[in-house]
């Protein structure tokens, strides 16, 4: 199974660090492997060609250069270990550093070049299955590609930690380009911190709209698994899924550190786990912001929090 690094350049998805054109070699690697093909889009702080922070050579990795206890392979646990029937994993960067207001512009030139990629995948190869897996920032390019893709061109989509607007992504999932779309939208109370920030510092254009996490739209494509609800940790290991319970108040990267988490992701993106029968595993609603923080019982001084 081929793995293509691809990174942003100009507005445009280039081969990472080569001149040469994309198209060819993307063509050579759709041929090398009829499976699948899944896309990895990161998020905040990632830059390709930085020493460090490089995701190329970190998360998206399947032996990763930087050991860090936030750095673990998305190819290796999703599957994607090299051999034949696998498809083609694409590592796909973006200028993700700087202030969080340039990554979020970012996000969005890295969306309509993610739109082109695929695009051209299809092209290539219309019959084949694209699929994407975005956390926090990439979600935002991720929905973007969606929004302004053709109609249909990805076919499922994992977003973990989804640093975007329900609104949004209501929009983008609910047009003629995303309908046939099908997502599963990963969240966890332990990312509450980060998205009352992202709506602090980066307002939506809709009024009083929420981060994708608590304003889930109620959508026929779209299907949101909240992964500290005991609830539907104790359904999905019933139905063959033991995901880890949460360690921490406040995690930002919960959605693909927990043990567990990406048999269940890899399951939904090859269609062994229906969006239907996934929908009928968690419950409809999950619980409100703040519950993993606030305390289970009164106490005498109240935990200040900020007001919503």
């Amino acid at each position: 199974m081929p793995m293509l690094r691809i990174t942003v350049t100009d507005g445009e998805p280039r081969l990472h660090g080569a001149t040469t054109p994309l198209s060819p070699t993307l063509r050579r690697a759709l041929a090398e492997d009829p499976g699948p093909v899944t896309v990895m889009v990161h998020g905040y702080k990632y830059l390709p060609g930085h020493p460090k922070h490089c995701p190329h050579r970190t998360i998206f990795a399947r032996v990763p250069s930087v050991t860090d206890p936030r750095v673990v392979s998305w190819p290796r646990h999703l599957g994607l270990r090299g051999q034949h029937g696998e498809g083609l994993g694409i590592s796909f960067g973006w200028m993700a550093r700087g202030t969080i207001w340039d990554a979020h512009a970012e996000a969005l030139v890295a969306g309509h070049a993610l739109a082109r990629l695929v695009a051209e995948i299809r092209r290539i190869a219309p019959a084949r299955p694209v699929n994407l897996v975005a956390h926090s920032l990439g979600a935002r390019v991720a929905l973007t590609a969606i929004g302004y893709g053709n109609p249909g061109a990805v076919s499922r989509a994992v977003l973990l930690a989804a640093a975007e607007y329900a609104g949004v992504a209501c929009s983008a999932l609910s047009g003629a380009s995303g309908q046939a779309t099908q997502v599963l939208n990963v969240t966890s109370r332990e990312n509450d911190l980060y998205d009352f920030l992202l709506e602090r510092l980066v307002p939506p254009t809709i009024p009083q709209d929420r981060m994708l996490g608590h304003g889930t739209p109620r959508l026929p494509n779209l299907v949101t698994l909240q992964l500290d609800d005991p609830t539907s940790l104790k359904t999905l290991r019933a139905a063959g899924f033991p995901i880890a319970e949460p360690q921490r108040l406040v995690c930002h990267w919960s959605p693909y550190l927990r043990a567990g988490v990406f048999p269940l992701y890899a399951a939904f993106l090859s269609n062994d786990l229906p969006l239907g029968r996934l929908r009928a595993l968690l419950p409809e609603t999950g619980t409100p912001r703040w519950s993993r923080i606030l305390p289970r019982r009164p106490m005498r001084a109240p935990l200040a929090l900020p007001a919503e």
